[in-house]
């Protein structure tokens, strides 16, 4: 057993062991250090307090983890802290009440909770987030490969993209990152995780018919476009190249089996939640598809937007051989001759059924879905690759919307100042909605008057493009 496992092992006995002789002791226990506690602290925060030292778990802890737990409440409520940063600091030494090694950290370097005070201070998401993965950001053991167990290894490597996103929303909240930068360290972190699970996955399957896989896995959306977010679920679409005769049933296997344990919920957490509906022929067709099945599907039998969602599609994890190939096959789709007025009726047909599917009856401007919002940028932006790229070719790459509708711009195909004020605009919008998931917000919705000028600018620029 390695040795990091052993002392955790180590560790859960004499907590519980400890835990049995305090609940025995528990009765004799005086409240008064609580009350006197709760009597210094604000008085929401001394209501969650008490809440926390009435439960059983306080109470099966020992004296000493009480003792702990009154000295950082006691150096939490002199910080200039907030009260719901200190209601999510009773809820944080909740969550790590049986893990004594956790408050002893904090307790013995009182340079380490003013940071951690900031932080649940500033972004309910964030303060979930530390919640859910406490062990992870105060003692990570990184300790993916050579794990004998395919569970052991895929538990390790939660708790790695765990400790690293959290990494990055220390620096994000410090205003260390910019929004740009945050969503290409998410993406990139997210292609090397969905690398390793391939590995492990690959390494698992019985009806593997070759050591490495000719196989890959193809990032749309948001991964797609490397603008991942915190909570992003990934599209993916799963292609291999091979002719064995073995190929097809083997990879489909690997494909269910990397979003299943993508998408699982272990006690280490989730890694991420896979949406596959972008594969040929969605939910209900091949789990993994040849590249040449691809091909012909694209050719063939593919609707507008699924060409749409093709401008911001990426090879992102595996077989780096395919890469190459897809690309090929992505440019050839994109750059096909089209009738500009027959597409634009379809584009603008398909947002109309998109903004008719997301209704907003509040008096709020919903970023995302109302019109002059960040849909319209997209597919005005998906729009000109497909109408111009075959004359344009710099428009063929997955450059992001706001360089392709400067490109766009230096090609002559729109107005240069529309093109910078939508630009600015999905800049904007994306900078709003990540604020708003910060705080868990159900909608990313906002005061119309604070994006007055940006809807004008997209509203503008749609009319040039579909309208004039």
């Amino acid at each position: 057993m390695p040795l990091v496992e052993l002392i955790e092992k180590v560790q859960r006995t004499r907590d519980f062991v400890s835990g049995v002789f305090d609940s025995l002791l528990a009765q004799d226990k005086a409240p008064q250090q609580d009350e006197q506690q709760s009597s210094k602290l604000p008085s929401a925060v001394a209501t969650r307090f008490t809440a926390l030292s009435s439960s059983g778990r306080w109470q099966a802890a020992r004296d000493e983890t009480h003792k702990r737990i009154h000295r950082l409440m006691d150096r939490a409520s002199h910080e200039q802290a907030s009260e719901e940063a200190l209601i999510r600091f009773v809820d944080f030494l909740e969550s790590v009440l049986r893990r004594p090694a956790y408050l002893a950290l904090l307790d013995e370097y009182p340079a380490a909770l003013k940071p951690v005070l900031r932080l649940l201070g500033k972004a309910r998401w964030a303060s979930q987030y530390l919640l859910r993965h406490p062990v992870r950001e105060v003692m990570q053991t990184l300790q993916i490969n050579g794990q004998a167990d395919d569970e052991r290894r895929m538990d390790h490597l939660r708790e790695a993209h765990h400790a690293q996103v959290f990494r990055l929303l220390v620096q994000d909240l410090e205003g260390h990152l910019s929004l740009e930068h945050l969503s290409d360290h998410l993406s990139e972190l997210a292609d090397q995780v969905l690398g390793l699970v391939i590995e492990c996955a690959w390494s698992s399957l019985k009806s593997r018919h070759r050591d490495r896989p000719q196989f890959a896995a193809i990032a749309y959306g948001k991964l797609g476009g490397k603008e991942l977010g915190y909570a992003s679920d990934l599209d993916l679409v799963f292609v291999y190249d091979d002719d064995d005769a073995q190929a097809a049933h083997a990879y489909g296997q690997l494909a269910l089996r990397i979003s299943s344990w993508m998408s699982m919920q272990t006690a280490a957490g989730q890694l991420f939640d896979v949406d596959v509906r972008l594969r040929p022929d969605g939910i209900s067709g091949l789990a993994a598809i040849s590249l040449g099945g691809l091909e012909s599907y694209l050719r063939e039998k593919a609707w507008v937007w699924e060409h749409q969602a093709l401008t911001r599609a990426r090879w992102c994890a595996g077989d780096s051989k395919l890469a190459s190939g897809f690309e090929s096959i992505r440019r050839d789709m994109l750059r096909a001759s089209r009738d500009p007025k027959a597409l634009a009726e379809k584009v603008s047909d398909m947002r109309k059924r998109m903004h008719a599917g997301h209704p907003n009856r509040s008096a709020e401007f919903d970023l995302k879905h109302d019109a002059g919002g960040m849909v319209d940028i997209e597919f005005m932006t998906q729009y000109l690759v497909l109408a111009h790229s075959h004359n344009h070719p710099s428009l063929l790459d997955n450059a992001g919307n706001i360089a392709l509708l400067q490109r766009a711009a230096q090609a002559g195909l729109i107005d240069a100042s529309l093109a910078m004020d939508a630009a600015n605009a999905y800049r904007r919008y994306r900078s709003l909605q990540h604020g708003l998931r910060l705080n868990e917000a159900r909608y990313a919705r906002v005061d119309p008057q604070l994006v007055v000028a940006e809807s004008q600018a997209v509203k503008a620029l749609w009319f040039q493009v579909f309208d004039h």
